[in-house]
């Protein structure tokens, strides 16, 4: 019986001393991995410890991606799976037809430009200068409803509408408001014929050569004044100043400059402009475009060709 019962305890101690050993080694791997891990992250307690609970939420975040959708449920765009469908895509069809009306646009562009430069020569690299071999429309250039003359657009050498019944009116009117402010305006050059037009060109050529009588009179065929809506404006009785850069200075053209615009009238060539007028500055020189045109010029400090969107 003793032996027995010697076999039995020797036995539990043996399972015992199991137990105990495994518990060891157990500790061990876990310390050692406890090492390793802490090292990896610099060997620093805390940002070991913060980078287990990420992992673990990070795990449950998936784990709650992952589980499968009903009916209902919404994608990660948040649309309804049910509600999507190929109608989000846009069809052959639809495409094929934008694009056709792209291709009509662009071909109606392109007929436009052809045919605004028909029989128009390149424009030279100073937009406000003339474009050489430029020939004389058939047609007058209207732009936004507003008649235009100047050294991009000429006139047709047949052009002869006379002075502008409307424009004079709306001159008389404003010379009635100036009287009673104590000036007396007057229109001393409204229309010219291009025959006019030739004879006065020639005459600044032969006097001043054509470079600078470019930058103050139109050739014939670019002038505004065959328009029948320019009107240059002087004081009665102060001839001296008509037509000269003095005229700017005095009560009569300040005036002018400050109210013209409410009778349809704006000052042509402003002071600076002249990279955008082709012209030089004249204090003198109105043109008749309307109430409503004349306000929104003035009130934008802008000149025509700024105005209609052009060089």
């Amino acid at each position: 019986m003793r032996n027995k019962n010697d076999e039995l305890s020797s036995r539990k101690r043996r399972r015992k001393n199991k137990w105990i050993n495994g518990g060891i080694l157990l500790l061990f791997i876990v310390l050692i991995s406890s090492v390793i891990w802490i090292g990896t992250n610099g060997w620093n307690m805390e940002k070991a410890v913060e980078s287990i609970q990420n992992e673990s939420e990070s795990t449950t975040d998936f784990q709650e991606i992952d589980e499968p959708a009903d009916s209902n449920s919404t994608d990660m765009t948040g649309r309804s799976e049910e509600n999507t469908s190929s109608s989000d895509v846009p069809s052959e069809e639809l495409l094929r037809e934008t694009e056709q009306l792209i291709i009509e646009e662009d071909s109606k562009e392109e007929k436009v430009r052809e045919e605004e430069s028909e029989g128009e020569a390149v424009p030279p690299s100073n937009p406000t200068g003339y474009i050489k071999g430029q020939k004389l429309p058939k047609e007058p250039k209207l732009i936004k409803g507003v008649l235009l003359a100047n050294k991009q657009y000429p006139l047709p050498e047949d052009y002869a509408p006379g002075e502008s019944e409307e424009a004079r009116e709306a001159f008389d009117e404003l010379a009635a408001s100036a009287v009673t402010s104590g000036i007396n305006l007057q229109a001393f050059s409204t229309y010219r014929s291009y025959d006019y037009q030739v004879t006065l060109y020639n005459r600044y050529v032969e006097r001043d050569g054509q470079e600078a009588a470019d930058r103050y009179s139109a050739r014939p065929g670019y002038s505004e004044h065959q328009t029948g809506l320019a009107f240059d404006i002087g004081e009665v009785n102060h001839e001296k100043h008509w037509a000269s850069n003095s005229f700017g200075d005095t009560e009569a053209a300040k005036w002018l400059a400050a109210n013209a615009h409410q009778y349809g009238f704006i000052l042509r060539y402003p002071e600076g402009k002249e990279d955008k007028t082709g012209y030089m500055h004249e204090s003198w020189h109105y043109r008749y475009v309307g109430k409503n045109k004349a306000e929104q010029i003035f009130k934008r400090n802008i000149t025509l060709e700024e105005y209609l969107g052009v060089r």
